[in-house]
């Protein structure tokens, strides 16, 4: 039998997985990537200076609930395990994030119980019928004084527009908590790659049928020389934004070393509005079970994504839906081509949950080839 040769587009995490699965399957499998590294956005490197694995463009804790995808990460990478305890400074004061508790009582200078700081919490709070909004769901949480705090300038600087154009999901992610419990995420699984993320990918697609081409740039002329073509680029850009331009944030990173420890804590937020960066992220923390004399850290900026710009996340604003109507219409017709990932299906994925659909998307793949037109997507995007 003949090997049906497949090309993946972009070698981050959603195209590592289809990669290995495929492969696995009998299929040849090339892999062309733009950057010199695989991993995508989760790519790690460590600092020469002061060899510590630094999360290149930005922070990633892996966290999960899936059983699955948690054994299969660890198929590739030792795992230690990592709890992340972000930290905020607000109006020159150092806060606990996720609220809880201690940041309650902190913030109004009380002494609450879970029981009466829940209760103070709800006569603060200001709910309407219908929730549409960050800001409405903001409001609903905690009430003006803790939104106004931690809440309002912080998206104003991470997506650039106003909390109330924003969709309500966005707020849904961040739990509000009315105990002590600082861990940002309520996952069962949550851990770190000891080695980093881009030796995660790299053990992944280590595979006799994979070939892994970097620098390598996609043009649409590519396809005729495959059997099928996975797309994790972005799902405007495939149709060369012949409807327009979906928006995106990028982000830009201003890195420093410092002697001894410079913050603390993995990642200091700063959500008021006149500090023009996001957070500081302190690359050391990330394994605590490491000792280093330096430290280096990112100042974090978010902007909104120009056409030469790297786009990290999707705004799915409420105007996009009519033109992102129209792109996934046109990916429905489009043959020989499934779109993946969080810029292919244009939504906020974290990483276990891209890496679920990845494996989705594989064994469907496999499951339907030959007998039916392979979908454009495998999950609903709309």
């Amino acid at each position: 039998m003949i090997k049906k040769k497949i090309l993946i587009v972009g070698a981050g995490i959603s195209g590592a997985v289809i990669a290995r699965e495929l492969a696995d399957a009998g299929y040849i499998v090339d892999i062309f990537e733009e950057r010199n590294h695989v991993a995508g956005n989760c790519h790690t490197s460590k600092d020469v200076e002061t060899d510590i694995m630094v999360h290149v463009h930005g922070p990633h804790i892996f966290h999960t609930n899936n059983e699955n995808v948690w054994n299969y990460v660890n198929r590739f990478a030792n795992f230690h395990p990592y709890i992340c305890q972000v930290k905020a400074t607000v109006r020159g004061r150092v806060f606990s994030l996720p609220i809880n508790l201690l940041t309650i009582n902190q913030f109004y200078s009380k002494k609450f119980n879970p029981s009466e700081a829940k209760d103070f919490i709800e006569s603060k709070s200001k709910c309407v019928e219908n929730i549409q909004s960050f800001e409405d769901q903001a409001l609903c949480f905690v009430g003006p004084d803790l939104y106004d705090a931690f809440f309002k300038g912080y998206p104003l600087k991470q997506w650039g527009i106003h909390p109330r154009e924003l969709p309500a999901s966005i707020l849904k992610r961040l739990p509000v908590r009315f105990n002590y419990d600082d861990n940002y995420f309520d996952h069962r699984y949550q851990g770190i790659p000891d080695e980093g993320y881009t030796e995660m990918v790299e053990n992944i697609l280590k595979y006799n049928n994979i070939n892994v081409f970097l620098k390598r740039k996609f043009t649409k002329s590519d396809s005729k020389d495959y059997h099928h073509v996975f797309f994790s680029g972005t799902l405007d850009g495939w149709f060369d934004h012949k409807i327009g331009y979906l928006g995106y944030r990028t982000l830009r990173f201003e890195a420093s070393r410092h002697l001894g420890d410079f913050q603390g804590c993995a990642v200091m937020s700063y959500p008021d509005e006149d500090i023009p960066f996001t957070r500081i992220t302190e690359h050391k923390h990330f394994t605590p079970w490491k000792n280093f004399e330096k430290t280096i850290i990112f100042h974090e900026y978010s902007s909104y994504c120009q056409p030469n710009d790297t786009p990290y996340y999707p705004i799915r604003l409420v105007k996009e839906k009519k033109m992102l109507w129209d792109y996934v219409e046109l990916a429905k017709r489009e043959i020989g081509v499934t779109f993946i990932g969080r810029l292919g299906t244009y939504r906020y994925l974290d990483m276990d949950v891209t890496i679920e659909e990845a494996l989705h998307a594989a064994h469907e793949f496999i499951k339907l080839d030959g007998h039916t037109k392979i979908p454009s997507f495998f999950n609903s995007v709309i």
